[in-house]
């Protein structure tokens, strides 16, 4: 990083995204605006067509053909909108990582996993052995605790059950030690208790890493468990925006209260605390052991 610790990692100033139609520019995004600090974590939390996946892209210069993104987006003290195209992809991945969604799709199926780290690394890091990286695919794997990450590193992906894959997406953007991280709905495809250890896993990354965190998501149970600042969106404008803690006990918007009362709680009439069950509090969303209540 060449900024210094008081100036944001992140900064989103007035940001709007649109796309041509036929009857011209439609914003999909509107006048955004937010900071990521050097070691935080900021949640996007909206519906979907909210425009926070599209904020995302548009941080890593990967809007949809014809999409354009103007305002401010400046990252370690440098202006993203309107970098070349081969400056920024010296930018993507290396310095700014993304995890998607859906990592049977974002990897090959034809391909080892430990070979789809290494090659996503040497690709940052030219001159780099494919011996060298492999070792630190290997690495990776370990790191994101993959047991016997020596031996599965040559395994495929449907080898690995869906919380497993989504690890490896983690270890591919680990491997580059990137400086800020965005996942883009990581947990969406996973049950409750793996979704809690993908959502531990980040935030113990973020902490041993220093990187920062951008974790987007329609789920304010998922950001409550990592995330310092909370910003709402929807219809592509920003809702409300504050410390996680502040969201959570006292929202100011009734969008924020309904998607709030959407969160899964106990169930007062079972008067049973059940597994399966998540309490929402601020800065932490668990899941349950089973217990009598009085």
């Amino acid at each position: 990083m060449t900024g210094n610790a008081r100036t944001p990692l992140l900064s989103v100033r007035d940001l709007t995204i649109g796309f041509p139609t036929a009857n011209g520019t439609t914003s999909v995004v509107r006048g955004l605006g937010f900071d990521v600090p050097r070691g935080g974590a900021v949640g996007i939390v909206g519906e979907s067509g909210s425009g926070k996946s599209m904020t995302s892209l548009a941080v890593m210069g990967l809007l949809p053909k014809g999409g354009t993104a103007t305002g401010s987006i400046v990252f370690d003290g440098r202006e993203l909108i309107g970098l070349p195209d081969r400056v920024m992809r010296d930018v993507r991945g290396d310095r700014i990582a993304m995890i998607f969604q859906d990592p049977l799709s974002s990897l090959n199926p034809y391909y080892k996993v430990g070979v789809q780290i290494a090659e996503a690394y040497r690709a940052h890091r030219p001159g780099v052995s494919r011996r060298e990286a492999r070792k630190v695919a290997i690495e990776a794997m370990d790191r994101v605790r993959i047991r016997d990450a020596a031996e599965r590193v040559d395994h495929y992906p449907h080898q690995f059950s869906g919380g497993m894959r989504q690890r490896i997406m983690i270890a591919m953007a680990l491997s580059m030690e990137p400086d800020l991280i965005i996942a883009d709905e990581p947990t969406t495809a996973l049950d409750v208790t793996v979704q809690a250890q993908i959502l531990d896993l980040l935030d113990e990354i973020r902490e041993e890493t220093g990187a920062g965190l951008m974790l987007i998501t329609h789920d304010l149970a998922v950001v409550s468990e990592v995330t310092d600042h909370i910003v709402v969106m929807r219809n592509g404008e920003m809702v409300e925006q504050g410390a996680a803690e502040q969201i959570f006990c006292d929202p100011q918007a009734d969008y924020t209260q309904r998607l709030l009362d959407a969160v899964p709680r106990i169930d007062d009439e079972i008067g049973e605390l059940r597994t399966t069950d998540v309490i929402v509090v601020p800065g932490s969303t668990r899941t349950t052991t089973t217990e009598e209540r009085p």
